[in-house]
């Protein structure tokens, strides 16, 4: 349909939207909202004479509605047809259409492959179009276009462009037929450098190079054909922090951020320090569920066999035959550490740790997440570390208060905590703020009523602050207008801008009569872009020798992961009157 237009129909008929393609014109405060379809020239006159006459003034609206709509659903080649048509090749872009642009790269997934996406623009730049000569200026513009798509494609995923065969291989392609039509098209050469850039191309190239009268025109599709492009991650980077649990007890383990190429010695030294006992007494040894044991050396790679789904990873007493801890033992005796350090600084150490993991978090990892498409695990690492790593610091601050014997102790500690969720507020650090917050409000800390009737007023005042900003109520109205009013950079709740997407998704059908509700995706994107806003700015970084004791700590959470666990700490520590 390439002599189709958009035009707008009487918003009183009773149209029944195209099967290919339906857009809604932006809302104006004055009149209705009314809606498009594509006509065919043959049957404008028609349809046009089918309208109601309008007044001048409705003559006038119209004039001002042109060109102002957005996409509401479509099949994908049409919403794909669209975008292209709509892009601008200037460097002023409109803003409606990088939203729309915007939206596509973000949510296309949802309702077709990559390798659906790669050979449609393919298609889009071979196709051939005519105005009675050769080649038009129109078939340029439409190269022009597709390349600006994919440019701005590469641009989005960057490295999760790896690992996918699809995307290197139309890259490639794409690339071969921008050589080839570079000599014809010489402006095509500033498409051809950003090609270069992105697959780290490093010979120089003139037009004249392209000229087809050269006899080895060959050799320029050879050197395209290398593997040196976007170095490919391969499976986990050796230098790649990552999570590693070593269980102390069945229900108590170290959260331990480490390299994966770590030997056993360098975790071994991390988890004796954390839990206060000798170096030399212990030994990591990996438990599957069945029960086998196997004893780590000190000079192998830990990470790699406790990564393996059928085993835990535990730290065991080499003597009495590798003797476990039992529950509750390594405990004993345990000083209150956190006790002595800088509340400011444990916060900061907090939102730099959290926001090294939200700063990792790619935009399309919450679209996976939310839709539970194939491949989940792989494509919602850096969101699934992060929400880990919540959950993990409101049992932390739970394991704090509960494995504290002493009453006058315990009490320094809830309002060490009730300090630090108020510095991880000014901080800007509302995921952890919330953890922390959650972790007071456990009910196994809450049911201390001895700890929390020494708590002065003025510290029960500023928790009782701190905890209105979670309140529920009104969608979390508290929470989002606090949110809304800090200036980025920032950390958001993650769980609840994850609910927000949820709802949205289930609220709202993914296609309608068979199209794509694009309007849905476009709320979807649109929430989901907020993680631009937060990411603005950098947080600063502290100096290496700064806080490296609260670094410590927070990089090496000490968690009880079991509820009864925990209840029957709280009642040994308060028993039941």
């Amino acid at each position: 349909m390439g002599s189709s237009k958009l035009r707008v129909l009487d918003t009183h008929m009773d149209v029944k939207p195209s099967a290919a393609f339906t857009a809604r014109e932006l809302p104006l405060p004055t009149f209705d909202v009314p809606y498009f379809k594509y006509i065919d020239e043959e049957d404008e006159e028609d349809e046009w004479s089918s309208r109601s006459q309008s007044s001048t003034e409705d003559d006038s609206v119209d004039s001002l509605l042109s060109d102002r709509y957005m996409v509401v659903s479509g099949t994908p080649e049409k919403i794909l047809e669209h975008l292209l048509n709509d892009l601008h090749l200037d460097d002023v872009q409109d803003k409606e259409t990088d939203t729309l642009l915007d939206d596509f790269l973000l949510t296309y997934t949802v309702f077709m492959t990559t390798d659906d996406l790669c050979q449609a623009l393919l298609r889009h730049y071979c196709a051939k179009k005519y105005d009675g000569k050769a080649d038009s200026p129109e078939a340029l513009c439409t190269k022009r276009k597709v390349l600006l798509l994919a440019s701005q494609w590469t641009a989005l995923y960057k490295d999760w462009l790896h690992d996918d065969e699809h995307s290197k291989l139309f890259l490639k392609t794409l690339y071969r037929y921008v050589l080839d039509d570079v000599y014809e098209y010489p402006i095509l050469e500033k498409e051809l450098k950003e090609f270069q850039k992105v697959l780290r191309i490093h010979r120089r190239h003139t037009v004249d190079e392209y000229s087809p009268h050269r006899k080895n025109r060959a050799l320029f599709h050879q050197f395209s054909l290398k593997e040196n492009w976007l170095q490919h991650r391969g499976n986990v980077n050796e230098i790649e922090e990552i999570f590693c649990r070593v269980y102390i007890t069945d229900h108590s383990y170290v959260s331990i951020r480490t390299k994966v190429s770590s030997s056993v010695q360098d975790i071994l030294k991390i988890v004796a320090e954390r839990i206060q006992h000798p170096e030399e007494d212990l030994a990591l040894v990996t438990v599957t569920f069945s029960g086998e044991k196997h004893e780590l050396l000190p000079t192998e790679m830990a990470l790699s066999k406790s990564l393996e789904s059928t085993s835990r990873i535990y730290t065991y007493r080499k003597s009495d035959t590798l003797n476990p801890f039992a529950e509750n033992e390594e405990t004993q005796h345990r000083s209150v550490r956190i006790l002595g350090m800088n509340t400011w600084d444990l916060a900061l150490e907090l939102t730099s740790f959290d926001w090294s993991l939200f700063n990792s978090i790619h935009e399309q990892e919450l679209i996976y997440f939310t839709f539970s498409r194939q491949g989940k695990g792989e494509n919602t690492l850096n969101l699934s570390l992060l929400l880990q790593r919540c959950n993990e610091v409101q049992l932390w601050v739970a394991t704090e208060i509960l494995l504290c014997n002493h009453l006058g102790k315990r009490v320094q500690l809830v309002k060490k905590f009730i300090k630090i969720a108020a510095h991880c507020k000014a901080q800007r650090n509302l995921n952890s703020f919330f953890a922390i917050i959650m972790g007071l409000n456990t009910a196994s800390v809450c049911r201390l009523s001895q700890t929390w009737e020494k708590i002065p007023g003025k510290f029960k005042k500023l928790f009782s602050e701190l905890e209105s900003l979670t309140d529920p109520s009104l969608n979390h109205k508290a929470y989002r207008d606090a949110f809304k009013k800090m200036k980025p950079p920032k950390i958001p709740f993650m769980p609840l801008l994850l609910k927000d997407v949820t709802f949205i998704h289930e609220g709202n059908k993914t296609f309608l009569d068979n199209l794509v509700n694009f309007e849905k995706l476009h709320m979807i994107a649109d929430t989901v872009r907020s993680l631009r806003y937060c990411r603005n700015n950098q947080f600063g970084k502290c100096g290496p020798k700064e806080h490296q004791e609260a670094k410590f700590y927070t990089n090496h959470l000490l968690v009880i992961d079991n509820q009864q666990t925990l209840f029957e700490l709280s009642h040994r520590i308060e028993p039941r009157i």
